[in-house]
């Protein structure tokens, strides 16, 4: 039997969308509920809502809710690839490459940081969803890089706090298409769900806020290569940002990208790299630094462009 649920809108959720105040509401993802109403699920005054619609305090609200998804477990899987930068009792440094997601969820069937770790003995801190422990981050399965996960429990706490309060240093290299104007310079756009993708993102003015600095390292005939600080960590916050400038990163085709460049530099995915991490060591406080080389793929798409101008 289904999971009906009747209330009133609450006052504090007039005038919002109907995705993200519901979202807000029955603490779920705008993604389930942008599901859920698109299925017909969600009902307002008797009459299906639209996503964007804006709520009114006091009319009557009737959801349905999902079936509960089982949540993966940890598949333990060893995968060379993935190479340890560092580690101690505290936490683990990994340097991740593509094709390897942060930690198991519904639909990847392919290797992840904390089924690799697992693998090799080594035990996270267990804070966390069971398929997510010790993580205190995300990259991109698409993106490779300095990752860290915490060991201990301080750690944990002590890393999830430091992401939240911007603490920890995060730089970016990335090679864009064209040469960015001014060629240093700070994107301040707020980032939300595409309209009309569920699984992009967008410059949206009702989304959360990104702010993303970037220098120009090198610049070559048809691209430039980029360093960038995230202030923010929105989910794909370089791309979205890059492509809002008419900048997209070099073979990131769901953002734009030129295909024949892609094709050119031989990538099968976006140039872009964690290169650096920097945060307070969650044991003494000292400040810790961690730097990635080019990945092969990488390497290759650069040097083709420094021959090539």
């Amino acid at each position: 039997m289904s999971d009906t649920r009747s209330l009133p809108v609450p006052d504090g959720l007039a005038g919002e969308r109907a995705d993200s105040g519901l979202a807000r509401l029955l603490g779920m993802s705008r993604t389930t509920i942008a599901t859920m109403i698109d299925a017909g699920d969600v009902l307002v005054a008797g009459q299906p809502v639209a996503r964007s619609e804006r709520l009114n305090a006091g009319d009557w609200l009737e959801i349905t809710l999902p079936t509960p998804v089982t949540r993966p477990p940890v598949e333990v899987a060893e995968y060379e690839g993935l190479g340890i930068i560092y580690q101690d009792a505290d936490i683990v440094v990994v340097d991740k490459p593509v094709g390897v997601a942060a930690h198991a969820s519904p639909g990847w069937t392919g290797p992840t940081v904390t089924g690799v770790l697992a693998a090799r003995g080594i035990q996270v801190a267990q804070q966390g969803a069971e398929e997510r422990q010790g993580i205190v981050h995300r990259l991109d399965v698409g993106t490779t890089g300095v990752m860290v996960v915490a060991k201990s429990a301080r750690a944990y706490t002590e890393l999830k706090a430091a992401f939240k309060e911007r603490t920890v240093e995060k730089i970016y290299h990335a090679i864009c298409q064209g040469h960015p104007d001014p060629s240093t310079g700070t994107i301040d756009a707020p980032i939300g769900r595409h309209p009309r993708s569920d699984w992009k993102f967008a410059v949206m003015d009702d989304g959360k806020n990104a702010v993303t600095h970037y220098d120009t390292l090198e610049a070559f005939r048809a691209a430039s290569l980029m360093e960038i600080h995230l202030e923010t960590g929105r989910t794909h916050q370089i791309r979205v940002h890059f492509s809002a400038l008419g900048r997209p990163l070099a073979g990131d085709q769901t953002y734009g990208a030129d295909p024949k460049l892609t094709a050119q530099l031989g990538l099968t995915r976006q140039w872009l790299h964690a290169h650096t991490l920097a945060f307070a060591h969650p044991d003494d406080g000292r400040r810790v630094e961690f730097t990635s080389p080019y990945p092969a793929d990488l390497d290759h798409a650069l040097g083709v462009l420094r021959a090539t101008s």
